[in-house]
């Protein structure tokens, strides 16, 4: 992907470099992991009982675990070493649960109905994206690009879910939920808000992605940057921003950092009239813009 630097009025093609060693790209990813990913550092190098070492070890913010391994180049296979580490994983989920204990606080929920297991790679080859297309797993691949100036580019190859047809590799059972699993028993008008306000989210851009969780169902790009949680009235909509980023005349966003709930955002707004969606949508908007 060509990048380009404005220098005045001249445009300068930036030269593609990279890192010294896979040890520099993996500190950088992990100095920076929630800022780049969206995802807390545990812990590097993690020795795990059978002798290996996962490169990290992270949480995301819906409470996920992740595993991520870094690849040097397309002869690397750490597909399956990855999987062995998921189920390593969650064969010593106690192991796990104290180490986010020690790092976070007591308080933080770990929740394993989906854990990740995400590669990273200046490139891959064409076997890499198909054995993983194939695997039932949570794997992701994604590529990064080293510019001059120290830019650096990171973008989604594979995702989970892409095919229908999957081979189950690892013991792990996936609990997957679906807007329907929320919207059962619902009124007419709570199920006709949530389609309306959906559909307009996922137009704002097609990278957006959904993701479905027991509790809420979120919105993100790498982060989250808002979630819906239906109830039987309404919605509650939860902004991933602080509330002096976003412009909300009405004052209809309500402060929610110091009181329990399910999503990830600590402002939410209410909707339950039709009337209210444009209002809702224009709050959506700006936090997805302060993601970008």
């Amino acid at each position: 992907m060509a990048i380009f630097e404005l220098n005045k009025s001249k445009m300068n093609k930036l030269k593609i470099t990279k890192f010294k060693n896979e040890k520099e790209l993996q500190s950088v990813f992990e100095n920076n992991l929630e800022e780049i990913l969206g995802i807390k550092f545990l812990a590097t190098e993690y020795t795990t009982t059978h002798g290996g070492r996962i490169d990290t070890l992270g949480l995301d913010e819906d409470g996920s675990p992740v595993i991520i391994e870094y690849k040097e180049n397309e002869k690397d296979n750490v597909i399956n070493q990855g999987l062995f580490y998921l189920d390593w994983l969650i064969d010593h989920k106690g192991d796990f649960e104290l180490l986010v204990q020690n790092k976070l606080g007591k308080n933080i929920q770990v929740v394993w109905d989906s854990p990740r297991l995400i590669l990273i790679a200046q490139s891959y080859n064409e076997y890499d994206k198909y054995a993983v297309n194939r695997i039932s797993e949570n794997i992701e691949l994604k590529k990064y690009l080293l510019y001059d100036n120290k830019i650096l580019f990171v973008e989604d190859v594979v995702l989970p879910r892409e095919s229908s047809k999957k081979i189950k590799h690892t013991k792990i059972s996936y609990k997957e939920y679906t807007a329907d699993d929320h919207l059962t028993g619902k009124s007419n008008n709570v199920v006709s808000l949530f389609k309306d306000i959906q559909e307009k989210i996922l137009s704002i851009d097609s990278k957006i992605k959904e993701k479905v969780l027991k509790h809420y169902i979120a919105y993100q790009i790498d982060k989250n940057f808002c979630e819906i949680v239906i109830q039987s009235n309404g919605l509650w909509i939860h902004i991933d921003s602080n509330k002096n980023e976003i412009s909300d005349p009405n004052k209809k966003l309500i402060d929610v950092s110091n009181v329990g709930h399910w999503a990830t955002g600590n402002l939410k707004i209410r909707l339950d009239k039709f009337e209210d969606i444009d209002y809702c949508l224009n709050i959506i908007k700006q936090s997805y813009e302060n993601k970008l």
